[in-house]
C-alpha cells in the first residue's frame, strides 16, 4: 500500500501515521499523482520516477516519502482515476441532460481507459487481476456506464438495443491500441455516439 491515501471524508491521510497530512504534504502528494498520470501516459507506462518528480516540481526524496515503491504510486494513480470517474458520473447525472451526460461520459471514459491501459498490466502482475483495486475499477466503469446509458434510453435519445458492455468494449477498443492520437480517439468515440443516438 502507498504511504498516503485519501480518507472517506476527502482528507488525505498518511497510511503510516493515520493522521491527516499537512497542507504542503497533501499538495505534494496530489502534484505527484497528477504528474505520474501525465508522464506515464506520455511514455506508454515507461517513466523513471525522477521524471515524475521533476514534472511535479518536487525532489525525488519527496516522491519516495509519499510512495516508497513504484507500485505505491501506480496504485495511487489508478485509484485517483477511478474515484474521479465515479464523481464525474454523479455530477453529469445531476447537471446535464441525459444525452449530454452520455456524450460527456464516454469522452471521460476514453481518458480513463487510456491511463488504465498503461498501468493495467504492471498492476495485474503485481497485485493480481482480481485484486480489490482492479475489481472495484471494473465495477465503477460498468455500473456508471449502465446508469448513463439507461438515463439516455429512458429519455428516448439512445437506442434501446445498446448494452453498457457494448459501450465499454467499444471505448476500450478505441483506446487500447498503441499509438492512437487523442484526436483520433475523440473522432472514434463521436462515431460511436452517432450510432447510439436516435
Amino acid at each position: 500500500m502507498s504511504s498516503s491515501a485519501p480518507a472517506s471524508s476527502g482528507t488525505t491521510v498518511s497510511a503510516t501515521t493515520g493522521r491527516p497530512m499537512r497542507a504542503d504534504a497533501r499538495r505534494n502528494y496530489e502534484l505527484l499523482v497528477e504528474a505520474a498520470k501525465a508522464v506515464l501516459v506520455e511514455n506508454d507506462g515507461d517513466a523513471p520516477l525522477e521524471d515524475i518528480a521533476r514534472r511535479a516540481g518536487v525532489g525525488i526524496g519527496t516522491l519516495y516519502r509519499h510512495f516508497p515503491k513504484r507500485l505505491d504510486l501506480l496504485e495511487a494513480v489508478y485509484r485517483e482515476e477511478v474515484d474521479a470517474l465515479a464523481h464525474s458520473k454523479d455530477q453529469l447525472a445531476a447537471d446535464v441532460s441525459p444525452w449530454e451526460g452520455l456524450d460527456r461520459w464516454l469522452h471521460l471514459l476514453v481518458g480513463y481507459v487510456a491511463t488504465k491501459r498503461v498501468l493495467f498490466q504492471e498492476l495485474v502482475d503485481a497485485i493480481g487481476k482480481e485484486s480489490e483495486l482492479l475489481t472495484h475499477s471494473r465495477a465503477v466503469m460498468m455500473d456508471s456506464t449502465a446508469a448513463m446509458l439507461k438515463a439516455a434510453q429512458d429519455a428516448g435519445v439512445a437506442r434501446a438495443d445498446v448494452r453498457p458492455d457494448d459501450l465499454v468494449r467499444i471505448v476500450g477498443g478505441c483506446t487500447m491500441m498503441p499509438h492512437v492520437a487523442p484526436d483520433q480517439q475523440e473522432r472514434m468515440v463521436q462515431i460511436v455516439l452517432d450510432g447510439v443516438r436516435i
